[in-house]
């Protein structure tokens, strides 16, 4: 009688213990799913932050180059696809295009000295350059989170929660290919 008291107990400590260890990893899962979009949410916070920036630089510069309609085009195209992009790959190609827009527009910029000497531009130019620097750490804190989150998805015994419950992996947010090349420099 003792014995199967003693038994009836270790399966009871048994099951508890799994319970708990389910409840934990799924508590878990969900606490990284939603560091995921908090990080994402960060990222798009600064993205806003630039895009409305973004129309106060362009008047600046129209004001000094009226000629270089193209590049002032390629920077408002830009910036609307990135306040159009769904998802995070969305987001990360519009971005890219973006940046490679923007940095087109400042190299026009160097040629116009009454521009660089703005007062308004030089303070856009450094609000921007603020917010990328702001853009690139959300997105290396993001990518972070994402790699634990992923990592919790994949592991032995919690990737069969995941599987269970739903719990997909996150995409990284990742730079274009022609910010991967080598700059080329020339004396």
């Amino acid at each position: 009688m003792i014995m199967s008291l003693i038994l009836y107990v270790v399966v009871i400590v048994i099951i508890v213990f799994l319970i708990a260890t389910i409840i934990h990893m799924y508590n878990n899962l969900v606490s990284l799913k939603n560091r995921v979009k908090n990080s994402y949410s960060q990222i798009d916070v600064q993205l806003k932050r630039r895009n409305d920036l973004i129309p106060n630089l362009v008047e600046t510069v129209k004001g000094y180059a009226a000629h270089e309609k193209g590049v002032l085009e390629e920077v408002t195209a830009a910036r609307s696809n990135v306040m159009n992009a769904s998802n995070i790959k969305e987001t990360s190609e519009a971005n890219n295009q973006l940046t490679s827009a923007l940095k087109t527009l400042f190299a026009v910029a160097e040629n116009y000295p009454d521009l660089k000497a703005n007062t308004n531009f030089q303070q856009l130019q450094e609000q921007l350059s603020d917010t990328e620097d702001k853009i690139s750490y959300a997105r290396q804190f993001y990518n972070d989170t994402v790699l634990m989150y992923n990592n919790a998805c994949q592991k032995f015994p919690s990737n069969l929660l995941a599987k269970m419950f739903g719990f997909k992996e996150e995409s990284f947010f990742e730079a274009d290919e022609a910010s991967r090349e080598v700059p080329q420099v020339e004396f």
